[in-house]
């Protein structure tokens, strides 16, 4: 359930947007004004913020970005106010959700702004190694020992995490979820534990952690492989003790919470290269759950597309229509390197592109990847560059000479940006094809959109620096 905070009166169209949030599965909160919603967001957190844009909204985002508070804001009004919309947009607001608001729309904002599934994303499941992994998800999920997922990337592991927590014991208490492979590790830290009013430049007001946002639920620990060694030992203590240390606090702070981790990387080879605490990793994983690839599980392939031909037909408004005898042959032909995502991505856009009453094969774009188990990564689009001065047009046509007299850190760049455009903004998976860390990549995203240089969010759609 992804938490909202709405900065506003609940009455009226701002009212109907809160309600249809929480139909759709969120957690709403209220503050009055922006003052207040930065104190709740200290305290409390969200995965989005919806701000009317009668509040300044500009405020709030730099106040959020100098205490390090990463949450996306959404601005919301009547299409009257799109003068005050576009100044929000331009101050650092995700997006404009006009009022009255749509469901879908909100559902859709939801989705991309904060990450999360809403439960139209509850897993399909049918070929039996699926079936048999969530049967021991259910089984340990009434216990309170901690639970490793493990899973290549795109095969869902955070749902499986969430299906846990709803069938715990703690299903009433909140679910957090932190990606360790986002933030560096000086965020990570402050993420984790909170700190406290002064405990270094810009912590100008105490601030709860995960691990207090999560009390009385559970903790998810995403790409837990991706954690500095440092930043694991106290983990360790804190999983151990379960007590924890705010930066800059004087005294532990006793915290009651289940923690979850997910990895796709393995961590006994990451604990034999030195990577990883071993000691972290018998801790972490007292019960293991891994999900099967979708090559793994071809008894899914098919009512997973059909379910996301149904949703992307309704959220862009769209009339339902079947899968071709072709089209479901395709789909089943295919090795999904990208798993249950790549799936995703190619169901959204034969949606977009299809024509008739049937979605064909033509409109199912694959990346030609052959079916076999370990297929490689589907091939990316070539780099089409202008000739260099002095270059014949034959030398151009040619993809090696075409770089002559770019730079490397030019050429670097562009194949950088449009391989995580070909994965629709997923990090995870432009990393792997480009054969660098998450880490790396993401400290070269930072460094683009410090250019002003337009970087691919998740979902494919691009964001400009602000």
């Amino acid at each position: 359930m992804p938490r909202v905070l709405i900065v506003g009166a609940l009455e009226g169209p701002l009212g109907q947007a809160a309600r249809m949030a929480q139909a759709r599965g969120a957690t709403v909160a209220q503050a009055s004004g922006v003052v207040a919603a930065l104190a709740r967001l200290r305290q409390e957190g969200a995965d989005v913020v919806l701000c009317e844009v009668v509040h300044d909204a500009g405020w709030l985002i730099r106040a959020m970005l100098a205490e390090r508070i990463l949450c996306p804001l959404i601005a919301c009004g009547p299409e009257s106010k799109a003068p005050a919309a576009l100044r929000a947009i331009r101050e650092g607001a995700r997006d404009f959700l006009p009022l009255p608001p749509d469901a879908e729309l909100i559902a859709t904002m939801l989705q991309a702004a904060a990450g999360e599934a809403d439960e139209r994303n509850a897993m399909v499941a049918r070929d039996p190694a699926m079936l048999a992994m969530l049967a021991r998800a259910d089984q340990v999920a009434r216990v309170e020992a901690s639970v490793l997922v493990t899973g290549e990337s795109g095969t869902g592991k955070e749902l499986v995490a969430r299906r846990i927590h709803a069938g715990s014991r703690r299903a009433a208490g909140p679910f957090v979820a932190l990606n360790c492979a986002a933030l560096p590790e000086t965020l990570l830290e402050s993420e984790l534990f909170g700190h406290e009013k002064g405990a270094f430049t810009g912590a100008v007001a105490a601030r709860k952690g995960k691990f207090e946002q999560a009390a009385g639920g559970t903790l998810l620990l995403d790409e837990i492989g991706e954690m500095d060694l440092r930043l694991q030992a106290k983990l360790l203590r804190a999983i151990q003790e379960r007590e924890i240390d705010r930066l800059g606090g004087t005294r532990p702070v006793r915290v009651d919470v289940r923690i979850l981790a997910a990895t796709n990387r393995d961590l006994m080879a990451e604990v034999r290269a030195g990577r990883f605490r071993e000691d972290l990793y018998f801790r972490l994983d007292v019960v293991r759950l891994r999900l099967p690839p979708l090559r793994e599980r071809p008894g899914d392939i098919l009512p997973l597309a059909e379910c996301f031909a149904a949703r992307f037909a309704a959220v862009n408004g769209l009339p339902p229509r079947p899968l071709s005898a072709a089209a479901r042959a395709a789909l089943l032909a295919h090795a999904w390197p990208g798993n249950v995502r790549e799936l995703e991505n190619a169901l959204h856009r034969a949606v977009l592109m299809a024509c008739g009453t049937e979605i064909g094969a033509e409109a199912i774009e694959l990346g030609g990847a052959t079916p076999a188990p370990a297929a490689p990564p589907p091939p990316l689009p070539q780099i089409t560059v202008p000739a260099a001065p002095g270059l014949a047009p034959d030398a151009a046509a040619d993809g090696i000479a075409a770089l002559v007299g770019r730079s490397m850190e030019e050429v670097e760049r562009e194949l950088i940006l449009r391989t995580l455009a070909h994965c629709l903004g997923n990090r995870t998976r432009a990393a792997e094809v480009l054969g660098i860390s998450i880490r790396a990549l993401r400290n070269k995203l930072q460094d683009y959109r410090g250019m002003g240089l337009p970087v691919t969010a998740a979902g494919g759609y691009a964001m400009a620096a602000r």
